[in-house]
């Protein structure tokens, strides 16, 4: 973990490497998260406004519990686009996809996922076709830029490691280089998101600060999710093999035609095949594997093995793989089992993955 504001170069770190002592990152009577989202190394708030975004607030600070209201408020009520929008974004990656295998016998699955990724996002939180207006297709690379901008110093990007210490890793990116790159972004969700500034201002959160935070809760936290995520789940579906594919076909057409024809939350309820298989994608290769958080006091944390005394102060560093990979927790732990989550001890095991996946079952119960 490289010095920053919040540690010294000799100041102790502790890492969380398994399942049992992973989840005390969580504990927010014990653990502080103030402007810990990207570990020791903060961003510039240039990057963002000049506001410091819900991610890198502790839950104890005033703003934190609004803006988090206002994220929520959002999701609850454009609840019954997701699915819709999701089957036509992705619909039109296929389509994309098999135009170009036609016609040049390849394609790029990457790029055409980014561009699907964040043309659902919009169009189901903000009913906006981000190819309708003046950022047409640019959002996606204004987005890698400018989270290039804001995680460089602790990114690794292939490159020979004396280039990279140069480049990214000795001092910060100037935020002045992205600044238009932001601003087009800006302007894109302050003209569509005119409703939920409505409500921010009600909440007493100006309707520029609401529209950095949904600005970086789409682009940094949901994007990146689709963008990561998304293809990393296909990768292990595909790897797993034609018997799973069978039976995750028939599991889905089957609750689908209970269910009207439709594709619905109530029908993916009764898809425990389908469930089981998206949550051994994300215990096999998290999509945020490093979480940080500061002890707020002097405590005792617990690992399979030991006990340890930590103290105010002390930073924590968990790696998320190894925690999600834990073989004394998990059997055949480094391999994908689809049926993992559904076989005597599915629930039992549910939960170590809900304590690192918490806004994803917060969300759940939203759309339902």
């Amino acid at each position: 973990m490289p010095p920053g504001p919040f540690i010294s170069q000799n100041s102790k770190v502790v890492a969380l490497l398994d399942g049992k002592s992973f989840p005390v990152l969580f504990d927010i009577s014990r653990v502080e998260k103030k402007d810990l989202f990207t570990g020791t190394y903060m961003p510039s708030t240039d990057l963002i406004g000049g506001y410091r975004i819900l991610s890198y607030l502790d839950p104890s600070e005033p703003q934190h519990a609004k803006l988090k209201q206002l994220l929520f408020l959002l999701l609850k009520s454009r609840r019954d686009q997701v699915i819709p929008e999701f089957q036509v974004s992705y619909g039109e990656l296929l389509e994309t996809l098999e135009k170009e295998l036609g016609e040049k016998g390849r394609g790029s699955f990457q790029t055409a996922n980014d561009q699907a990724g964040f043309n659902f996002l919009c169009r189901a939180f903000f009913g906006t076709n981000p190819r309708d207006t003046k950022l047409g297709t640019d959002g996606p690379s204004l987005i890698s830029k400018w989270v290039l901008f804001q995680l460089g110093p602790v990114l690794s990007l292939g490159l020979p490691k004396y280039v990279e210490e140069l480049l990214i890793h000795t001092f910060p990116l100037p935020p002045a280089l992205v600044k238009k790159d932001y601003q087009r972004l800006y302007e894109f969700f302050y003209e569509s998101s005119g409703f939920f500034q409505d409500e921010a201002e009600k909440m007493g959160v100006s309707s520029e600060e609401a529209c950095h935070n949904l600005l970086f809760a789409t682009c940094f936290n949901s994007f990146g999710g689709m963008k990561i995520f998304f293809p990393n789940m296909l990768k292990w579906i595909g790897r797993a093999g034609v018997k799973l594919h069978i039976e995750l076909a028939t599991e889905i057409r089957s609750a689908i035609r209970s269910n009207g024809g439709k594709l619905t939350m109530a029908a993916m309820e009764q898809m425990p095949l389908m469930k089981s298989v998206v949550y051994e994608a994300l215990r096999i290769e998290p999509p945020v594997p490093l979480q940080y958080g500061k002890a707020k006091k002097d405590f005792l944390i617990e690992s399979h093995d030991a006990v340890f005394k930590v103290k105010e102060g002390e930073m924590f560093f968990g790696f998320q793989p190894f925690a999600t990979k834990d073989p004394k927790i998990f059997e055949r732990s480094q391999e994908f089992v689809a049926d993992r989550f559904i076989r005597d001890d599915g629930e039992k095991l549910l939960n170590y993955r809900r304590s690192s996946s918490q806004y994803f079952f917060n969300i759940k119960k939203i759309l339902k």
